[in-house]
Protein backbone atom coordinates (compact mmCIF):
# COMPACT_ATOMS: atom_id res chain seq x y z
CA UNK A 1 0.00 0.00 0.00
CA UNK A 2 1.27 3.50 -1.05
CA UNK A 3 1.21 7.00 0.90
CA UNK A 4 -2.22 8.02 -1.20
CA UNK A 5 -3.63 4.88 -0.08
CA UNK A 6 -3.54 5.58 3.42
CA UNK A 7 -3.94 9.29 3.35
CA UNK A 8 -7.17 7.98 1.42
CA UNK A 9 -7.97 5.86 4.33
CA UNK A 10 -7.82 8.62 6.38
CA UNK A 11 -9.48 11.16 5.03
CA UNK A 12 -12.48 9.17 4.53
CA UNK A 13 -12.27 8.00 8.29
CA UNK A 14 -12.49 11.90 8.67
CA UNK A 15 -15.48 12.22 6.86
CA UNK A 16 -17.34 9.42 8.16
CA UNK A 17 -16.45 11.07 12.08
CA UNK A 18 -17.67 13.96 11.07
CA UNK A 19 -21.31 12.81 9.73
CA UNK A 20 -21.43 11.05 12.80
CA UNK A 21 -22.15 14.61 14.26
CA UNK A 22 -23.28 15.79 11.05
CA UNK A 23 -25.62 13.71 9.37
CA UNK A 24 -25.99 15.65 6.10
CA UNK A 25 -21.95 14.83 5.11
CA UNK A 26 -22.91 11.01 5.68
CA UNK A 27 -24.39 10.90 1.95
CA UNK A 28 -20.69 12.61 0.79
CA UNK A 29 -18.91 10.46 2.58
CA UNK A 30 -20.65 7.53 0.88
CA UNK A 31 -19.87 8.78 -2.42
CA UNK A 32 -16.19 9.04 -1.57
CA UNK A 33 -16.05 5.90 -0.30
CA UNK A 34 -17.52 4.09 -3.20
CA UNK A 35 -15.10 6.27 -5.50
CA UNK A 36 -12.19 4.90 -3.41
CA UNK A 37 -13.04 0.91 -4.01
CA UNK A 38 -13.67 1.84 -7.19
CA UNK A 39 -10.51 3.63 -7.76
CA UNK A 40 -8.79 0.39 -5.76
CA UNK A 41 -10.10 -2.21 -7.77
CA UNK A 42 -9.00 -0.15 -10.91
CA UNK A 43 -5.26 0.22 -9.63
CA UNK A 44 -5.62 -3.57 -8.78
CA UNK A 45 -6.51 -4.27 -12.00
CA UNK A 46 -3.98 -1.64 -13.84
CA UNK A 47 -1.17 -3.87 -12.03
CA UNK A 48 -1.69 -7.06 -12.05
CA UNK A 49 -4.02 -7.94 -14.98
CA UNK A 50 -0.95 -7.21 -17.30
CA UNK A 51 2.93 -9.06 -17.68
CA UNK A 52 4.35 -5.48 -16.06
CA UNK A 53 8.03 -5.54 -15.62
CA UNK A 54 11.47 -7.50 -16.46
CA UNK A 55 14.64 -6.47 -15.12
CA UNK A 56 17.94 -7.64 -15.17
CA UNK A 57 21.04 -7.10 -12.76
CA UNK A 58 24.31 -6.98 -15.08
CA UNK A 59 27.09 -7.91 -12.51
CA UNK A 60 30.53 -7.84 -13.87
CA UNK A 61 32.66 -11.21 -14.01
CA UNK A 62 34.43 -10.10 -10.68
CA UNK A 63 34.71 -7.03 -8.76
CA UNK A 64 38.18 -5.10 -7.99
CA UNK A 65 39.01 -4.55 -4.44
CA UNK A 66 39.50 -0.82 -3.37
CA UNK A 67 37.83 0.33 -6.47
CA UNK A 68 34.44 1.59 -7.86
CA UNK A 69 32.87 -1.15 -9.47
CA UNK A 70 30.02 -0.78 -11.88
CA UNK A 71 26.53 -2.40 -11.15
CA UNK A 72 24.42 -2.45 -14.09
CA UNK A 73 20.00 -2.51 -14.02
CA UNK A 74 18.41 -2.97 -17.44
CA UNK A 75 14.38 -2.35 -16.70
CA UNK A 76 11.90 -2.68 -19.35
CA UNK A 77 8.33 -1.49 -18.69
CA UNK A 78 5.58 -3.58 -20.27
CA UNK A 79 2.65 -1.29 -18.58
CA UNK A 80 0.82 0.82 -21.20
CA UNK A 81 1.27 3.57 -18.71
CA UNK A 82 3.54 5.67 -16.77
CA UNK A 83 4.97 3.48 -14.12
CA UNK A 84 6.72 5.25 -11.15
CA UNK A 85 9.64 2.19 -9.29
CA UNK A 86 10.93 1.74 -6.39
CA UNK A 87 14.16 0.28 -6.65
CA UNK A 88 15.74 -1.86 -3.66
CA UNK A 89 18.97 -4.13 -4.87
CA UNK A 90 19.86 -6.66 -1.63
CA UNK A 91 23.24 -5.91 -1.66
CA UNK A 92 26.22 -8.47 -0.21
CA UNK A 93 26.10 -8.87 3.77
CA UNK A 94 29.66 -7.21 3.52
CA UNK A 95 28.31 -4.24 2.89
CA UNK A 96 25.93 -4.11 5.85
CA UNK A 97 23.52 -2.12 4.31
CA UNK A 98 19.36 -2.85 3.99
CA UNK A 99 18.82 0.29 2.94
CA UNK A 100 19.62 0.75 -0.65
CA UNK A 101 16.91 1.82 -2.94
CA UNK A 102 16.72 3.76 -6.50
CA UNK A 103 13.33 5.26 -7.11
CA UNK A 104 12.88 6.44 -10.78
CA UNK A 105 10.17 6.51 -13.39
CA UNK A 106 9.79 4.90 -17.16
CA UNK A 107 7.05 5.54 -19.43
CA UNK A 108 4.75 2.91 -21.05
CA UNK A 109 6.91 0.48 -22.88
CA UNK A 110 10.34 2.57 -22.38
CA UNK A 111 13.52 0.86 -21.40
CA UNK A 112 16.05 1.71 -19.13
CA UNK A 113 19.56 1.07 -17.81
CA UNK A 114 20.31 2.20 -13.62
CA UNK A 115 24.09 1.72 -12.92
CA UNK A 116 25.37 2.30 -9.41
CA UNK A 117 28.71 1.38 -8.36
CA UNK A 118 30.30 -0.44 -5.11
CA UNK A 119 33.47 -0.35 -3.67
CA UNK A 120 34.16 -3.83 -1.99
CA UNK A 121 36.75 -4.03 1.06
CA UNK A 122 37.39 -7.35 1.55
CA UNK A 123 38.51 -10.08 -0.67
CA UNK A 124 36.05 -13.17 -1.00
CA UNK A 125 32.73 -13.69 -2.45
CA UNK A 126 30.50 -11.47 -2.84
CA UNK A 127 26.67 -13.21 -2.96
CA UNK A 128 23.78 -10.34 -4.30
CA UNK A 129 20.31 -11.60 -3.07
CA UNK A 130 16.57 -10.15 -4.54
CA UNK A 131 16.15 -7.53 -6.96
CA UNK A 132 13.30 -5.82 -5.49
CA UNK A 133 11.33 -4.39 -8.06
CA UNK A 134 7.93 -2.23 -6.55
CA UNK A 135 5.99 -0.29 -9.29
CA UNK A 136 2.73 2.00 -9.43
CA UNK A 137 0.39 2.89 -11.34
CA UNK A 138 -0.50 6.48 -12.00
CA UNK A 139 -3.44 6.01 -9.33
CA UNK A 140 -0.83 5.20 -7.10
CA UNK A 141 -3.03 3.20 -4.52
CA UNK A 142 -1.00 0.04 -4.68
CA UNK A 143 2.33 -1.18 -5.34
CA UNK A 144 3.16 -4.61 -7.51
CA UNK A 145 6.31 -6.60 -6.26
CA UNK A 146 9.01 -7.98 -8.99
CA UNK A 147 11.58 -10.15 -8.27
CA UNK A 148 14.81 -10.70 -10.17
CA UNK A 149 18.28 -12.30 -10.02
CA UNK A 150 18.29 -14.27 -6.70
CA UNK A 151 21.64 -15.18 -5.16
CA UNK A 152 23.86 -14.19 -8.01
CA UNK A 153 27.59 -14.61 -6.59
CA UNK A 154 30.29 -12.57 -7.62
CA UNK A 155 34.19 -13.02 -6.45
CA UNK A 156 36.08 -10.12 -5.28
CA UNK A 157 39.85 -10.41 -6.51
CA UNK A 158 43.18 -7.87 -5.77
CA UNK A 159 42.55 -4.42 -8.03
CA UNK A 160 43.19 -5.59 -11.54
CA UNK A 161 41.60 -2.08 -12.15
CA UNK A 162 44.56 -0.52 -10.86
CA UNK A 163 46.69 -3.36 -12.84
CA UNK A 164 45.15 -1.51 -16.11
CA UNK A 165 45.44 1.70 -15.50
CA UNK A 166 49.40 1.43 -14.36
CA UNK A 167 50.15 -0.41 -17.04
CA UNK A 168 50.12 1.80 -19.71
CA UNK A 169 51.69 4.80 -17.29
CA UNK A 170 55.09 2.87 -16.83
CA UNK A 171 55.74 2.60 -19.98
CA UNK A 172 54.37 5.98 -21.00
CA UNK A 173 56.31 9.15 -22.27
CA UNK A 174 53.73 11.34 -19.66
CA UNK A 175 54.43 9.25 -16.90
CA UNK A 176 55.56 12.42 -15.21
CA UNK A 177 52.00 13.79 -15.35
CA UNK A 178 50.53 10.71 -12.97
CA UNK A 179 53.21 10.78 -10.37
CA UNK A 180 55.89 8.63 -11.86
CA UNK A 181 59.57 9.72 -12.27
CA UNK A 182 61.28 9.57 -15.56
CA UNK A 183 64.15 7.80 -14.41
CA UNK A 184 67.96 8.47 -16.03
CA UNK A 185 69.78 5.47 -17.14
CA UNK A 186 72.91 5.07 -15.63
CA UNK A 187 75.98 3.24 -16.89
CA UNK A 188 75.90 0.23 -19.54
CA UNK A 189 72.60 -2.13 -18.36
CA UNK A 190 70.69 -1.66 -21.26
CA UNK A 191 70.76 -4.21 -24.23
CA UNK A 192 70.51 -2.76 -27.83
CA UNK A 193 67.13 -3.41 -29.51
CA UNK A 194 66.55 -0.98 -32.60
CA UNK A 195 67.06 1.54 -34.58
CA UNK A 196 64.02 3.09 -35.37
CA UNK A 197 62.29 6.63 -36.12
CA UNK A 198 62.29 9.56 -33.83
CA UNK A 199 58.99 10.28 -32.23
CA UNK A 200 58.27 13.55 -29.62
CA UNK A 201 59.95 11.98 -26.07
CA UNK A 202 63.04 9.91 -27.32
CA UNK A 203 65.83 11.26 -25.68
CA UNK A 204 67.58 12.97 -27.86
CA UNK A 205 71.68 11.57 -26.56
CA UNK A 206 70.56 8.11 -28.34
CA UNK A 207 70.11 9.69 -32.23
CA UNK A 208 72.09 7.73 -34.23
CA UNK A 209 73.73 10.30 -37.01
CA UNK A 210 75.00 7.66 -38.70
CA UNK A 211 71.30 6.14 -39.98
CA UNK A 212 69.92 9.77 -39.59
CA UNK A 213 72.54 10.69 -42.36
CA UNK A 214 71.62 7.54 -44.62
CA UNK A 215 67.59 8.25 -44.35
CA UNK A 216 67.32 11.70 -44.39
CA UNK A 217 65.32 11.61 -41.44
CA UNK A 218 66.04 11.93 -37.39
CA UNK A 219 66.76 7.80 -36.23
CA UNK A 220 67.19 6.68 -32.57
CA UNK A 221 68.78 3.95 -30.89
CA UNK A 222 66.54 2.04 -29.31
CA UNK A 223 67.49 0.36 -26.02
CA UNK A 224 65.80 -2.11 -23.94
CA UNK A 225 66.42 -3.25 -20.12
CA UNK A 226 68.65 -5.82 -19.34
CA UNK A 227 66.15 -8.76 -19.15
CA UNK A 228 64.88 -12.01 -16.95
CA UNK A 229 66.27 -10.81 -13.59
CA UNK A 230 63.61 -12.55 -10.47
CA UNK A 231 61.24 -10.00 -9.20
CA UNK A 232 59.83 -11.39 -6.40
CA UNK A 233 56.84 -9.06 -4.02
CA UNK A 234 56.73 -10.38 -0.39
CA UNK A 235 54.32 -9.50 2.02
CA UNK A 236 54.11 -9.46 5.33
CA UNK A 237 50.73 -10.80 6.60
CA UNK A 238 51.73 -10.39 10.13
CA UNK A 239 49.19 -8.14 12.56
CA UNK A 240 51.30 -5.04 11.45
CA UNK A 241 49.70 -4.73 8.10
CA UNK A 242 46.34 -5.20 9.51
CA UNK A 243 46.04 -1.71 10.38
CA UNK A 244 43.21 0.42 8.13
CA UNK A 245 43.54 3.30 5.68
CA UNK A 246 40.04 4.32 3.81
CA UNK A 247 38.58 1.18 5.07
CA UNK A 248 41.63 -1.06 3.08
CA UNK A 249 43.97 -2.99 5.05
CA UNK A 250 47.65 -2.25 4.58
CA UNK A 251 47.58 -5.80 3.66
CA UNK A 252 45.49 -5.11 0.93
CA UNK A 253 47.46 -2.43 -0.42
CA UNK A 254 50.24 -4.23 -0.42
CA UNK A 255 48.36 -7.30 -2.40
CA UNK A 256 47.18 -4.93 -4.94
CA UNK A 257 50.74 -3.05 -5.42
CA UNK A 258 52.18 -6.34 -5.64
CA UNK A 259 49.61 -7.23 -8.80
CA UNK A 260 50.28 -4.34 -10.71
CA UNK A 261 54.50 -4.41 -9.85
CA UNK A 262 54.42 -8.13 -11.51
CA UNK A 263 52.19 -7.24 -14.11
CA UNK A 264 55.11 -4.25 -15.34
CA UNK A 265 58.68 -6.40 -14.03
CA UNK A 266 56.98 -9.13 -16.97
CA UNK A 267 55.77 -6.47 -19.92
CA UNK A 268 59.71 -5.52 -19.11
CA UNK A 269 60.93 -8.73 -19.84
CA UNK A 270 61.56 -9.77 -16.01
CA UNK A 271 60.64 -12.70 -14.20
CA UNK A 272 57.90 -11.96 -11.55
CA UNK A 273 56.70 -14.35 -8.19
CA UNK A 274 55.92 -13.71 -4.94
CA UNK A 275 55.38 -15.39 -1.33
CA UNK A 276 53.93 -14.35 1.88
CA UNK A 277 54.79 -14.91 5.35
CA UNK A 278 54.16 -14.69 9.15
CA UNK A 279 54.49 -17.72 11.30
CA UNK A 280 56.02 -19.44 7.74
CA UNK A 281 56.59 -18.76 4.56
CA UNK A 282 53.23 -19.62 2.10
CA UNK A 283 51.36 -18.42 -0.74
CA UNK A 284 54.60 -19.43 -3.26
CA UNK A 285 55.17 -18.26 -6.83
CA UNK A 286 58.07 -18.73 -8.71
CA UNK A 287 59.49 -16.21 -10.51
CA UNK A 288 58.89 -17.16 -14.20
CA UNK A 289 58.00 -15.67 -17.44
CA UNK A 290 55.26 -17.86 -18.58
CA UNK A 291 52.06 -16.64 -20.56
CA UNK A 292 49.76 -18.21 -17.52
CA UNK A 293 52.14 -16.37 -14.60
CA UNK A 294 49.65 -13.13 -14.30
CA UNK A 295 46.95 -15.82 -13.91
CA UNK A 296 48.89 -17.87 -11.27
CA UNK A 297 49.88 -14.45 -9.38
CA UNK A 298 46.58 -13.23 -9.25
CA UNK A 299 44.84 -16.30 -7.73
CA UNK A 300 47.23 -16.75 -5.22
CA UNK A 301 46.89 -12.81 -4.07
CA UNK A 302 42.72 -13.71 -4.60
CA UNK A 303 43.34 -16.52 -1.78
CA UNK A 304 45.83 -14.86 0.50
CA UNK A 305 44.21 -14.88 3.88
CA UNK A 306 46.26 -14.12 7.35
CA UNK A 307 45.07 -14.45 10.87
CA UNK A 308 47.55 -11.33 11.77
CA UNK A 309 49.55 -13.27 13.76
CA UNK A 310 52.97 -11.74 14.54
CA UNK A 311 55.66 -12.64 11.62
CA UNK A 312 58.71 -14.62 12.10
CA UNK A 313 61.54 -12.85 9.96
CA UNK A 314 64.04 -15.29 10.89
CA UNK A 315 61.69 -17.75 9.34
CA UNK A 316 61.95 -15.77 6.37
CA UNK A 317 65.41 -15.02 6.17
CA UNK A 318 65.79 -19.26 6.19
CA UNK A 319 63.15 -19.62 3.59
CA UNK A 320 64.78 -17.50 1.20
CA UNK A 321 68.52 -18.46 1.60
CA UNK A 322 66.92 -22.29 0.79
CA UNK A 323 64.74 -21.06 -1.82
CA UNK A 324 66.77 -17.99 -3.98
CA UNK A 325 69.74 -19.19 -4.91
CA UNK A 326 69.74 -16.30 -8.08
CA UNK A 327 70.04 -12.99 -7.00
CA UNK A 328 66.32 -11.65 -6.96
CA UNK A 329 64.92 -8.41 -6.56
CA UNK A 330 63.09 -8.45 -3.44
CA UNK A 331 60.28 -5.60 -2.53
CA UNK A 332 58.97 -6.83 0.93
CA UNK A 333 55.92 -5.22 2.24
CA UNK A 334 55.95 -4.49 5.94
CA UNK A 335 55.76 -1.99 8.52
CA UNK A 336 58.03 -0.42 10.97
CA UNK A 337 56.45 1.61 13.96
CA UNK A 338 59.02 2.39 15.53
CA UNK A 339 62.92 1.76 15.88
CA UNK A 340 62.88 -1.02 18.13
CA UNK A 341 60.52 -2.56 15.41
CA UNK A 342 63.06 -2.41 13.16
CA UNK A 343 65.95 -3.51 15.53
CA UNK A 344 64.26 -6.72 16.38
CA UNK A 345 64.68 -7.89 12.72
CA UNK A 346 67.33 -5.98 11.56
CA UNK A 347 70.15 -8.79 11.61
CA UNK A 348 67.80 -10.76 9.42
CA UNK A 349 67.00 -8.06 6.97
CA UNK A 350 70.66 -7.74 6.39
CA UNK A 351 71.45 -11.12 6.32
CA UNK A 352 69.12 -10.65 3.36
CA UNK A 353 70.28 -8.26 1.96
CA UNK A 354 73.79 -10.11 1.44
CA UNK A 355 72.83 -11.98 -2.06
CA UNK A 356 69.69 -9.94 -2.87
CA UNK A 357 68.48 -6.46 -3.72
CA UNK A 358 65.94 -6.14 -0.76
CA UNK A 359 64.01 -2.96 -0.51
CA UNK A 360 62.04 -2.76 2.41
CA UNK A 361 58.45 -0.70 2.06
CA UNK A 362 56.47 0.37 4.53
CA UNK A 363 54.01 2.93 5.35
CA UNK A 364 53.60 6.84 6.73
CA UNK A 365 50.72 7.19 9.40
CA UNK A 366 48.27 9.50 7.39
CA UNK A 367 46.26 10.22 10.23
CA UNK A 368 49.24 11.34 12.91
CA UNK A 369 50.25 13.48 9.87
CA UNK A 370 47.00 15.03 9.83
CA UNK A 371 47.41 15.47 13.61
CA UNK A 372 50.57 17.43 13.22
CA UNK A 373 48.75 20.01 10.52
CA UNK A 374 46.05 20.79 13.19
CA UNK A 375 46.69 23.96 15.22
CA UNK A 376 47.20 23.00 18.95
CA UNK A 377 45.69 25.08 22.17
CA UNK A 378 44.59 23.03 24.75
CA UNK A 379 47.18 21.45 26.68
CA UNK A 380 45.80 18.04 25.74
CA UNK A 381 46.12 18.98 21.94
CA UNK A 382 49.66 20.28 22.56
CA UNK A 383 50.48 16.78 23.84
CA UNK A 384 49.27 14.59 21.33
CA UNK A 385 50.70 17.13 18.30
CA UNK A 386 54.07 16.41 19.88
CA UNK A 387 53.70 12.66 20.26
CA UNK A 388 52.85 12.51 16.04
CA UNK A 389 55.53 14.46 15.25
CA UNK A 390 57.92 12.16 17.64
CA UNK A 391 56.49 8.91 15.75
CA UNK A 392 56.61 10.67 12.19
CA UNK A 393 60.16 11.82 13.18
CA UNK A 394 60.78 7.85 13.74
CA UNK A 395 59.86 6.41 10.83
CA UNK A 396 62.40 8.78 8.75
CA UNK A 397 65.18 7.59 11.37
CA UNK A 398 64.07 4.09 10.23
CA UNK A 399 64.81 4.78 6.69
CA UNK A 400 68.28 6.30 7.65
CA UNK A 401 69.07 3.23 9.55
CA UNK A 402 68.15 1.25 6.66
CA UNK A 403 70.43 3.13 4.35
CA UNK A 404 73.10 2.96 6.65
CA UNK A 405 73.32 -0.67 6.32
CA UNK A 406 72.88 -0.33 2.31
CA UNK A 407 68.87 -1.56 2.57
CA UNK A 408 66.81 0.15 -0.24
CA UNK A 409 63.41 1.64 1.34
CA UNK A 410 60.08 3.16 0.53
CA UNK A 411 58.04 5.49 3.08
CA UNK A 412 54.74 5.75 1.74
CA UNK A 413 50.98 6.99 2.31
CA UNK A 414 48.78 3.86 1.15
CA UNK A 415 47.43 5.53 -1.63
CA UNK A 416 50.69 6.01 -3.35
CA UNK A 417 52.23 2.90 -2.81
CA UNK A 418 51.85 1.53 -6.38
CA UNK A 419 53.20 4.87 -7.80
CA UNK A 420 56.03 4.95 -5.87
CA UNK A 421 56.72 1.09 -5.86
CA UNK A 422 56.67 1.49 -9.89
CA UNK A 423 59.26 4.46 -9.67
CA UNK A 424 61.54 2.59 -7.11
CA UNK A 425 61.72 -0.46 -9.65
CA UNK A 426 62.27 1.52 -12.83
CA UNK A 427 65.01 3.34 -10.68
CA UNK A 428 66.40 0.19 -10.04
CA UNK A 429 66.80 -1.17 -13.51
CA UNK A 430 67.79 2.14 -15.04
CA UNK A 431 70.76 2.58 -12.31
CA UNK A 432 71.40 -1.36 -12.81
CA UNK A 433 71.73 -1.95 -9.31
CA UNK A 434 69.83 -5.69 -9.80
Amino acid sequence: MNTHFFVSVSVLVFLFILAYIFPGLLVIAQMLFFVFIGLFIIDFILLFKQKGFSASRILPEKLSNGDDNPIEITLQNNYNFTSSIKLIDELPFQYQKRDFEINTTLEKQENKKITYTLRPLERGEYYFGNLNLYATSPINFISRRFQFGKDAMVPNYPSFLQLKKYMLLAFSNKIFEYGLKKIRRIGHTMEFEQIKHYVQGDDLRNINWKATAKSNQLMVNQYQDERSQPVYSVIDKGRVMKMPFEDLSLLDYAINASLVISNVALKKQDKAGLFSFSRKVENRVVAERRPSQMNTILETLYNLNTDFVESDFSRLYIDIKRNLNQRSLLLLYTNFETLDALYRQLPYLKAIAKNHLLVIIFFENTELQKLTQKSAETTFEIFEKTIAEKFIYEKKLIVNELQKHGIQSILTAPEHLTINTINKYLEIKARGLL
